[in-house]
């Protein structure tokens, strides 16, 4: 198969998509839309043009009326970017869509309680009838975890209650809402609540989501219905691309399913890379949607190398390193084989990071639960967090003997430091005598054993109250019964019966992950904590998409991926689709192999001037003749390394 030549374009090609959008911006005639931009189009650009013509055409009238468009992203930090472009403006507010889901349900507190005491009777009772049914075991002690959980919780909301929610993260407490909580019950309340629809509509006409494609279905549903029964009044905005989704609650057909009547309008060019690296990003998604894109008239031609190496390589680090210097010969580009920050290392899933970084096994023990894995990647767990942001900074204070900095720590999270807890201590000469006797007992445990597990952590906090226990956490300090059934076999085929069940309930998936992460060693949260802020050596899709760098390398290893959620050998075709790929893909539902197609994009897209593949394999020969048989290489960019 040849490769499909790339189209050219100058660089005002999209500029009609921009008119689009600054149309359906009317107050007059408000008109839903989706704009589909691929990598690098300029989306954010797009953005910020049609708000400054919505400021200067209707500005004055809307802060009169106290009206506000809201913009609404991901991240914070996707949120940041906004703001500087476009600069503070009342009139704009952005946030996360966590906080803007907030700010709508937070002062409904009523209706809150009233939402939780009636899904939580609901979640009880799918556990309660699973355990009538369950075996003795492990599988059982979660199950009893879980209903105990939801029956304090119900008793606390037995009475009215204030809640609380920081949607950055720290989320502790009895009163406290998880992030899922607050999507969930906004768009509940944006469904069934006429007196919520007018709140948004009237304060918000125009609400905007930025990669759209990340938002939960549950919410992307509800804001549909809002734009359906109020269209006069209210429209839609969404931007975004489907290939680049990276979220596994978000709108997987995005695209596909846009209400009639909405303006879709296509921004085809891509600003940021060079002709070869477009013409890869067209293959890679050709057999997705079909979507391609130009590339700029006055671009770079940009190079584009795949390698091929084996699996069982011994040092692969080495290896890259010299990938390195071949790129730096091939781009006569001293770049590449200088510091390391000149060129962007990216593996295409979290596991083979994970694996190369130390922190595989506590990272694979919780991304088995779907609902905590959005948290996982973004490191905003409050169970994760008490060990991220107490415990460890704790320690790195203690090594570098900072006691100043462990007594900040202290009076920001520890109870034992508040001002209602020195006034009640019991010792009045000294009232900081509990605080630093909790410290030292957790400084004593790091000591005295090495390989302490996150478990060991956590009963030493709680026992000297050192810093408040997440939810998600308390559980695991109750002492279990233990099983009057000790048949592993039994108990096997009771915990597989369970992960076959599409109806298990999700408190006992989670009590499931968090007790495996438990069990694991806490040396492994320094690593993960560095991958998460991006300061190790390894990105990944998630953390760069949106950004750009002049140098890529990907690593694509499938014996680092840990599972059948991606594989890249399947998307190449030197390894068959499994079964339940082909159940899958017979049944229109992802497959691994389309996962992986995604995140190559998504890594691939970020190079503007050269990219470097290197594929680890079993069977270099296979592989390298098939990148070139599929049309995505020619023969001269693909070269095996040993």
């Amino acid at each position: 198969m040849t490769m499909t030549p790339i189209e050219l374009g100058p660089a005002n090609t999209d500029d009609d998509v921009d008119d689009i959008i600054r149309t359906c911006l009317n107050p007059a005639a408000p008109r839903s839309f989706f704009v589909y931009a691929g990598a690098g189009s300029g989306k954010t650009r797009s953005l910020k043009r049609a708000l400054e013509g919505f400021r200067a055409q209707y500005g004055d009238a809307y802060r009169r009326a106290g009206s506000r468009i809201a913009v609404i992203t991901y991240t914070r930090a996707a949120a940041q970017e906004i703001t500087d472009r476009l600069g503070e403006d009342p009139l704009f507010p952005v946030s996360t869509i966590h906080s803007f889901c907030w700010t709508l349900i937070g002062p409904h507190q009523t209706d809150i309680r009233v939402w939780l005491l009636k899904t939580l009777p609901v979640t009880l009772a799918e556990i309660v009838e699973k355990q009538a049914k369950g075996r003795a075991g492990q599988a059982s002690i979660d199950r009893d975890r879980a209903m105990k959980a939801i029956e304090r919780r119900l008793e606390y909301l037995s009475v009215p209650r204030t809640f609380t929610y920081n949607p950055n993260g720290d989320n502790f407490g009895a009163d406290s809402l998880s992030h899922a909580e607050v999507l969930a019950i906004a768009a509940a309340f944006i469904t069934t609540k006429p007196a919520m629809q007018a709140v948004v509509v009237n304060s918000y006409p125009f609400l905007l989501i930025d990669e759209s494609q990340d938002t939960t279905k549950g919410l992307i549903a509800a804001l549909f219905y809002l734009a359906e029964v109020q269209g006069a009044r209210f429209a839609l905005g969404l931007l975004g691309d489907t290939m680049q989704r990276i979220y596994g609650d978000g709108q997987a057909d995005l695209g596909t399913v846009v209400p009639d009547g909405w303006a879709s309008p296509v921004k085809r060019m891509n600003h940021r890379s060079g002709r070869r690296i477009v013409q890869l990003g067209n293959a890679i998604r050709a057999g997705a949607d079909g979507q391609t894109q130009f590339a700029r008239d006055d671009s770079i031609e940009g190079v584009v190398r795949f390698f091929v190496a084996r699996s069982d390589t011994s040092d692969k680090p080495a290896l890259e390193r010299r990938i390195h210097a071949r790129m730096r010969t091939v781009c006569a580009d001293d770049g590449w084989d200088g510091p390391a920050e000149d060129v962007k290392t990216l593996t295409l899933e979290h596991h083979m990071a994970a694996s190369r970084r130390g922190f595989a096994s506590m990272f694979s023990a919780l991304d088995v639960d779907k609902s905590l894995s959005t948290g996982l990647r973004q490191g905003s767990l409050p169970g994760l967090r008490l060990f991220s942001e107490r415990v460890a900074p704790l320690f790195a204070a203690s090594d570098a003997g900072e006691d100043f900095a462990i007594m900040n720590l202290l009076r920001e999270a520890s109870p034992l430091v508040k001002t209602k807890a020195l006034a009640e201590s019991e010792n009045s000469a000294d009232p900081l005598r509990a605080p630093r006797a909790a410290v030292t007992a957790l400084l004593k445990l790091r000591r005295s054993n090495p390989d302490m597990t996150f478990l060991d952590i956590l009963q030493c906090v709680a026992e000297h109250s050192l810093f408040e226990i997440p939810a998600s956490l308390a559980p695991f300090l109750e002492r279990d019964a233990p099983a009057t059934e000790t048949d592993d076999v039994a108990q096997a085929e009771d915990e597989a019966v369970e992960e076959g069940a599409d109806s298990e309930s999700p408190v006992i998936k989670g009590l499931e992950a968090w007790r495996a992460f438990l069990s694991q060693p806490y040396r492994q949260i320094v690593p993960f904590v560095e991958y998460v802020a991006d300061q190790g050596p390894y990105g990944t899709h998630q953390g760069v998409k949106g950004l750009e760098f002049e140098r890529v390398l990907v690593i694509m290893d499938d014996t680092d991926a840990k599972g059948f959620l991606f594989s890249y050998e399947k998307l190449f075709g030197t390894k068959p689709l499994s079964g339940t790929d082909l159940k899958r893909a017979a049944a229109g539902e992802e497959t691994g192999a389309d996962r992986t197609r995604r995140l190559l994009y998504v890594t691939a897209t970020r190079a503007e001037k050269s990219l470097a593949l290197v594929g680890y394999t079993d069977d270099p020969a296979v592989l390298a003749i098939s990148v070139v048989k599929n049309g995505w290489f020619s023969a001269d960019e693909v070269e095996v390394i040993v």
